[in-house]
């Protein structure tokens, strides 16, 4: 049923999924060089790794400014265009990374890169699926979603192949050049979304606003992380963020007209962002820290664990065409309880892959019919702005995450080493 699902695309279609794909899948490998090096940056600028964790739930923290900001460009400028805008953001903001001085310079161009992050797959998941046979949305819904799994598989093997030569540093060179290439890809040859029709009021004023809003939002970053230190910063940034997104849902027309929706996608997407971020973002400093693997260790179980999440959102997302959304996410979470113990309680480097693998299989299973029915939730003329942003809500609501299992890692740490 997926394969049929899959003939008779024109080339125009098959270029715009692959561009979304590939959008998320390099977004992805920018987000997850970090979770492999938190070590190595802790040690270069001499702090502990909680306190570099904080990167991740930084991070994690701005994406519902960047999913909003750039979802709004998006549905008054169109999908294409911003969507190579926005490649270019954060690839650049990526390869930056590399040059930080500092401990709060390395945070502030992680909370740049956050930002732009944060409005990519919003904008690649509307545009596929206004484009696509609506027969196709399960299959491609899993497509698309394997683009983050994707992305942290190039990542492990990125770490094995660049780690030992380059350093963490290099880990962030690599993502530049695959970035501008897409964005040169996408200008020649995905069209724009059918489905996207241009307001009939674009004026100066509204392209004004619309630059404002991305400068205030990275200017007002820079100066809390600056002004008040990496974790009294990162508070205010959490605190500034969610009364800003709370104004700007209560000055958009679609949010006031369907407020209960929104309620409800944002805690399922705060749920679906503790079942991800909580099984993958710290999984290689477990292997190192607790562990003590050595790289090529980390980077084959990565990759196992990579593979199984490729195949959870491929086959789940295929199911939910037949079985229905809701119905297939139910049964990939259930699926997940049994596996918990072999994921996280392992001692041998098989069963800890085996346990990493099936867990993934679930938890990239549920996520893969993410984009297929958040899309079908949105109506056309926000669905730009309104599945990304109802999504990096969850992951604001979600990005303790990081922090929490770094301290409570290093807590049992102490614990066991003073018994």
């Amino acid at each position: 049923m997926a394969l049929e699902a899959l003939k008779g695309w024109t080339s125009a279609q098959k270029n715009v999924v692959a561009a979304s794909y590939l959008g998320w899948t390099f977004d992805a490998f920018d987000f997850f060089a970090l979770v492999f090096v938190l070590p190595d940056v802790a040690k270069q600028f001499g702090v502990e790794i909680p306190t570099v964790a904080l990167a991740v739930t930084l991070t994690l923290a701005v994406r519902p400014l960047g999913a909003f900001l750039f979802g709004r460009l998006a549905d008054d400028y169109g999908r294409r265009n911003v969507l190579i805008f926005n490649i270019l953001c954060y690839s650049v903001f990526g390869f930056a990374t590399a040059f930080a001085t500092s401990l709060n310079m390395f945070l502030v161009i992680r909370a740049l890169f956050g930002v732009a992050m944060g409005g990519i797959w919003g904008i690649g998941a509307s545009l596929a699926m206004e484009t696509i046979p609506p027969k196709a949305r399960g299959i491609v819904s899993g497509i698309l979603q394997s683009g983050y799994p994707s992305g942290y598989l190039v990542a492990s093997l990125a770490f094995g192949a660049l780690y030992a030569s380059f350093g963490w540093r290099g880990m962030f060179m690599a993502g530049l050049v695959p970035g501008v290439i897409l964005a040169g890809y996408i200008y020649a040859v995905v069209p724009e979304s059918p489905a996207w029709r241009r307001p009939a009021v674009t004026s100066a004023t509204k392209h004004l606003t619309h630059l404002i809003g991305v400068s205030a939002v990275l200017a007002a970053v820079m100066f809390a992380l600056i002004t008040f230190g990496r974790e009294q910063g990162l508070l205010y940034i959490v605190a500034v963020t969610v009364p800003v997104l709370v104004l700007a849902a209560t000055l958009t027309p679609f949010i006031r007209r369907h407020l209960k929706l929104v309620l409800y996608a944002i805690i399922l997407m705060t749920g679906f962002n503790f079942f991800s971020h909580g099984t993958q973002d710290l999984y290689p400093v477990f292997l190192r820290e607790q562990h003590h693997f050595d790289p090529a260790t980390v980077t084959t179980i990565t990759v196992i664990l990579n593979i199984g999440a490729i195949v959870g959102g491929l086959f789940f997302g295929s199911l939910s065409q037949g079985l229905g959304r809701r119905k297939a996410v139910i049964t990939a979470a259930l699926l997940s309880l049994p596996v918990v113990y072999f994921w996280s309680y392992s001692q041998t480097p098989m069963m800890l892959a085996a346990g990493a693998f099936l867990m993934q299989i679930c938890v990239q299973g549920a996520w893969g019919v993410v984009p297929a029915h958040l899309n079908e939730l949105s109506p056309p003329d926000a669905r730009g702005t309104f599945a990304g942003t109802v999504y990096q809500s969850g992951n604001l609501l979600a990005s303790i995450n990081a922090v929490f299992q770094a301290e409570f890692a290093e807590h049992s740490a102490n614990a066991t080493g003073a018994n």
